[in-house]
């Protein structure tokens, strides 16, 4: 046998070898009944016709509806079901739970095996078969998963249903279907402790009393600069934050910073280019309300590098321009359809020259701190209140 022979023997055998790998690592999974997610959903109902349900699939459940090769894919399956009792249709837009959102031809491309195209066809229809389906016709019932990027901890889940001059809106926080309950979103005051203002400037002449940074674990040290106050109900604040593609992400860095002795009750990252983050908001709630909503102060920021920064690094350093990140994440929140008021105040620290904080940032700031009112969407960018505090816009 000539060598080139042997060489073709040897690919044809390795062909081989790799089409019966391929067809070997997947097989159909036996399924999960609706029933079994259903029992651990969270549900809700508005306008008394229209109910939703909703649940994480967890990790053996997951494996037990696509096969364990979809942890390949690093998504989160959301189960989800819609009772239309209205007079119109309904659909689903899942841009509205997740902007980044994955459909589930393009999960299933992630699963496949080389040279299985039989094997490939039969994941596709698989996970084809489980995802959610438009329209809800009236008086219908769909259930379905959708696929979302992965959320840490407790997951706040938008659910935006669109009809005819219609927008049904839900926002849910969810836990996996294998998991006993959320725990607490953020930390919570004892009722004894909380003030509840009714008057927009007693509340702004609290608001500029808190501290201008975080600080150290030891309290002695300053930390990057509280440059925002987040007012209103969290479910609120989140689905604003998850239209304009943030994340909860909390990484060592943020657990250095502190308020009140703690570290953030709250971390979202906007996710960019290559896995990168833009900016981040950590978030800590203080023993204020306004109207009976909870305010939360807050820290924006972005790490040295912004968007080209390495989306692997867990260590990250505040970049000097912290007006810029914090100007940024308005404008944001202003596109978001869930901002009612917007003011600024002062209380970020003096304003003008450079400071340093304990972990050898340096930053510049006009010491102003941007106060955030947040409703229900869908609310009108046209409509936002401007308050006439600092003349921040001229």
């Amino acid at each position: 046998m000539t060598a080139s022979s042997r060489l073709h023997r040897v690919l044809a055998q390795a062909v081989l070898s790799l089409a019966v790998v391929g067809c070997a690592t997947w097989q159909a999974p036996p399924g999960v009944d609706d029933a079994a997610l259903r029992a651990h959903a969270t549900t809700a109902t508005a306008t008394g016709v229209v109910r939703v349900s909703a649940v994480v699939v967890g990790t053996q459940t997951s494996r037990r509806m696509f096969g364990p090769d979809i942890e390949k894919a690093n998504v989160q399956p959301i189960w989800i079901e819609v009772a239309n009792r209205s007079p119109q249709p309904l659909w689903l837009l899942r841009s509205g739970t997740d902007p980044d959102y994955f459909s589930p031809l393009e999960v299933a491309w992630s699963m496949h095996r080389a040279l299985a195209g039989t094997t490939n066809a039969r994941i596709d229809e698989t996970l084809q078969a489980a995802a959610f389906v438009n329209p809800i016709p009236p008086g219908a019932t769909h259930a379905g998963v959708i696929f979302i990027n992965p959320q840490r901890g407790t997951t706040l889940v938008n659910i935006d249903l669109f009809g005819r001059k219609t927008l049904v809106p839900f926002s849910l926080f969810l836990h996996p279907d294998d998991h006993d309950g959320p725990a607490p979103l953020t930390f919570q005051h004892p009722d004894a402790q909380l003030v509840d203002y009714e008057d927009l400037d007693a509340l702004r002449s609290a608001l500029e009393q808190l501290p201008c940074c975080a600080t150290d674990a030891s309290g002695s040290a300053p930390g990057d600069p509280l440059n925002a106050v987040l007012i209103g109900a969290m479910a609120d604040i989140g689905a604003a934050g998850v239209r304009r593609d943030y994340r909860r992400d909390v990484r060592e860095a943020d657990r250095a910073q502190r308020v009140f002795g703690r570290e953030p009750d709250f971390v979202g990252r906007k996710q960019a280019q290559g896995g990168s983050s833009a900016s981040w908001i950590r978030m800590w709630a203080t023993p204020m309300l306004f109207d009976g909503k909870p305010v939360y102060v807050a820290q924006v920021g972005r790490p040295v590098g912004g968007r080209f920064a390495s989306g692997e690094a867990r260590s990250v350093v505040l970049h000097h321009a912290v007006d810029e990140a914090r100007n940024f994440m308005v404008q944001d929140m202003m596109y978001s359809g869930g901002l009612e008021k917007l003011g600024f105040i002062t209380g970020a620290g003096e304003g003008g020259a450079s400071k340093a904080t304990f972990d050898g940032a340096r930053y510049e700031t006009d010491g102003l701190r941007a106060v955030l009112f947040f409703g229900t969407r869908p609310l009108s960018l046209a409509e936002i209140e401007i308050l006439d505090w600092v003349p921040f816009l001229e």
